[in-house]
C-alpha cells in the first residue's frame, strides 16, 4: 500500500467505539429527541469527567437545542446503532435527557398528528 492509499483521518471502527457492544442499555427510537442536562454541561466543562470524544460531541451539540438520534449519527457520520448505544449509555450516566415521541392510537394507525407536524417541519425549510 502506498503513501496515497492511506486514509487522511483518523479510522476507528465503530465497535471499537461502542467497547464490542451493539445493543443499547435502553431503547431509543430513531425520532426521539435528545437534550443535554445541567449535569451533562457540569460533566463537560470538567474536561468531560471520563467521557469519550463522542460523548463531548454530542453534549455539546445537544446543548440548548433537541437534536433526533437520526440527526446526531448524521453529523456524527456514525452508524445508527452506534449512536443509539452511547447516547443510551449518557442517558444512563444522567448526561442527555431522551425525550421519546408519543405513541400512536390504535385507531390511529398513520398517526396524523406526527405526520402534520413533520409536513409542517418541511414546509419550513
Amino acid at each position: 500500500m502506498g503513501d496515497r492509499d492511506e486514509p487522511t483521518g483518523a479510522l476507528v471502527r465503530p465497535y471499537a467505539v461502542t467497547r464490542g457492544r451493539t445493543r443499547p442499555k435502553v431503547d431509543i427510537a430513531i425520532e426521539a429527541l435528545i437534550e443535554t442536562t445541567v449535569h451533562g454541561r457540569q460533566a463537560g466543562g470538567n474536561g468531560g469527567l471520563g467521557q469519550g470524544q463522542e460523548q463531548q460531541y454530542i453534549a455539546t451539540l445537544c446543548d440548548g437545542r433537541l437534536q433526533s438520534l437520526a440527526e446526531i449519527a448524521a453529523r456524527m457520520q456514525l452508524p445508527l446503532g452506534v449512536a443509539r448505544v452511547i447516547i443510551a449509555d449518557m442517558a444512563a450516566e444522567g448526561l442527555v435527557a431522551v425525550y421519546a415521541p408519543a405513541s400512536l392510537d390504535e385507531n390511529d394507525a398513520v398517526g396524523t398528528e406526527l405526520l402534520e407536524r413533520v409536513l409542517s417541519g418541511l414546509r419550513r425549510l
